[in-house]
């Protein structure tokens, strides 16, 4: 049984992630937000810790970040 914060390494990005032209002309967004997820790898880049980019946008899950980081880290 898996931890209720850790989403599976399976997960569907789609389930986290969303691209709809209506929403910042298409560029992928944390879903049921406005918060690209460019804005997550730019606090990442720059040695922000994840509390804090958690801190700066509130609608963000913890559950979503976590999967797309590990997404993103998989695809690397």
């Amino acid at each position: 049984m898996k931890p209720a914060n850790k989403p599976e390494a399976n997960t569907a990005l789609g389930e986290y992630v969303l691209a709809d032209a209506d929403i910042l002309g298409g560029e992928p967004v944390f879903r049921g937000t406005r918060v690209p997820l460019s804005s997550l790898l730019e606090h990442l880049e720059s040695g922000c810790p994840l509390d804090e980019f958690l801190e700066n946008f509130p609608s963000v899950s913890r559950e979503a970040v976590i999967a797309v980081s590990a997404k993103a880290k998989k695809s690397a």
